[in-house]
């Protein structure tokens, strides 16, 4: 298993709270401040500063009764989320697999991290000498590419906030925003949307949005490969499956429609 070098700089007050969380987690019962300190090492009123502020975040609990600290909800919260999408990156990848071995192309699923950014989760390639090759963990702004546009699609956001965060993004050859916006109209009529080398010259990406039950943009499918093996006809019957793909899998990220499952 890959291992992420450690930090030249090491954020001695994150670490320490992260030991306070990972004490707490394997701890049988509650604990007061007085043994967690003395057991970690630290300083007994800086390890108070670092429950009250992991208290505040939700992270932990404080029992006023007994002066004790536990794991809070807040942690499984961010457990859950991270469970959901390994959950998510399974239920995806025999799609991934498939769409790489039929279009000869790296089949990609990306994960909205934040309100600007997608990680990569998943990917499958191809058997191909020369393929687009993506590490995933990779992060990309939400925006770029044909991911971007996809995701742009069904963002909902107006044409002023596009412009603003389109505009600060980096590409080889940048689109220009009126032709971005001309690039995800094409995308909300026909439900894939493509990115011919603007991003990365030479290679050319085609993606679909997999959406909520609230038509939220929560991840994307996308299959890449260098442009010159992509012909029109291939884009066009890549861009047909994988909505097809995105549109099964938003349908079991938004669960059951209202009327099914439940007695027959």
């Amino acid at each position: 298993m890959d291992r992420m070098e450690p930090p030249e700089k090491v954020v001695g007050a994150l670490a320490s709270g992260l030991a306070v969380v990972r004490y707490l987690a394997i701890a049988a019962t509650p604990v007061g401040v007085s043994r967690i300190s003395r057991d970690l090492g630290l300083n007994s009123s800086t390890c108070f500063n670092l429950l009250k502020t992991l208290v505040h975040e939700r992270l932990v609990t404080f029992d006023e009764a007994t002066k004790t600290y536990r794991v809070g909800l807040g942690l499984v919260e961010l457990a859950k989320g991270a469970l959901e999408t390994a959950s998510y990156a399974r239920l995806v990848h025999p799609h991934l697999e498939s769409l790489a071995a039929s279009h000869r192309v790296t089949a990609t699923l990306w994960h909205r991290a934040a309100e600007d950014r997608v990680v990569l989760v998943d990917r499958a390639d191809n058997d191909a000498t020369m393929r687009v090759h993506m590490n995933v963990g990779q992060r990309l702004p939400m925006f770029i590419s044909a991911l971007g546009r996809s995701m742009a699609a069904h963002s909902g956001l107006t044409r002023a906030e596009l412009r603003r965060r389109v505009e600060a993004l980096r590409w080889d050859d940048p689109p220009g925003f009126d032709a971005y916006m001309r690039s995800v109209d094409e995308a909300a009529r026909k439900g894939y949307a493509v990115d011919l080398g603007s991003y990365v010259k030479g290679v050319t990406s085609v993606s679909c949005a997999v959406v909520d039950s609230a038509g939220t943009p929560v991840m994307a499918i996308s299959g890449t490969g260098f442009t010159a093996h992509l012909p029109r006809s291939a884009i066009k019957a890549l861009g047909e499956e994988l909505r097809d793909r995105a549109a099964l899998v938003s349908r079991a990220v938004s669960g059951p429609a209202r009327g099914e499952g439940g007695n027959r």
